[in-house]
């Protein structure tokens, strides 16, 4: 899969925790399944009021851990959990590009991946723009000074496509057909975080943009990608 072989590392970079599965968790199902260690790097998260219930960074890493369980996930870990970073990342992006180029052990020097899945430019969210810019750098060609992937990849979050703006034109689909039903698993694990009905985060709509993306590539469903970088 993508030229990767069984032993090959993914890192993935997601803003929140769940952002790796709403994203990209039917390809990294696929990638595991085929031997590829995949790692995640969620980057924050807060206990904080907010609508519908409040969110509780205890349950939060547990929600976390149980859906990169389903998903076959090697190394997991967030990064800012109630810290000050968590809630102002734009604040805090030269500290963030370090996380992600040389943290202690989820990050391209320590990992060494051959690939980086990381949110995709054009993102509503303002803390998936601020990781988007942040893991971009991270990932710039350095020769020999330090690591760099081979293969970036963008993923958009099921809010992007929601608001109906023109977004970075996906350049690689991932049939995820046979992956499909670990990625609902994993989807459940954050229950606390879906909504029900035409909500964006309904497990219908997440469903309905999977099966659209596959109408593109002749899958049943797929998830897209904005290539960054695809090097050989």
């Amino acid at each position: 899969m993508f030229g990767l072989n069984p032993g090959d590392r993914v890192l993935a970079v997601a803003p929140h925790p769940d952002d790796e599965t709403l994203g990209a968790g039917g390809t990294i199902a696929r990638l595991t399944a085929a031997g590829i260690a995949v790692h995640v790097l969620a980057v924050a998260c807060l206990t904080q009021p907010r609508w519908g219930a409040p969110t509780d960074s205890r349950l939060r890493q547990d929600e976390f851990d149980a859906a990169c369980d389903v998903l076959g996930v090697s190394g997991r870990r967030i990064a800012w959990s109630d810290a000050t970073p968590a809630g102002d990342l734009a604040g805090h992006v030269a500290e963030l590009v370090r996380l992600i180029e040389a943290g202690p052990d989820l990050s391209l020097a320590a990992l060494e991946p051959a690939a980086l899945l990381i949110p995709a430019a054009g993102a509503v969210h303002q803390d998936h723009q601020v990781v988007h810019q942040a893991a971009f750098a991270a990932a710039r060609p350095s020769g020999a000074l330090r690591h760099w992937p081979r293969m970036v990849l963008g993923f958009h979050g099921p809010e992007d496509h929601a608001w109906g703006r023109e977004l970075p034109r996906p350049t690689v689909w991932v049939d995820i057909t046979a992956t499909a039903a670990v990625k609902d698993k994993a989807l459940e694990c954050y229950a606390r975080e879906l909504r029900d009905g035409d909500h964006p985060r309904s497990l219908e709509r997440i469903r309905a943009i999977d099966l659209a993306t596959g109408a593109a590539c002749g899958a049943e469903r797929a998830e897209a990608f904005v290539a960054y970088r695809m090097a050989c």
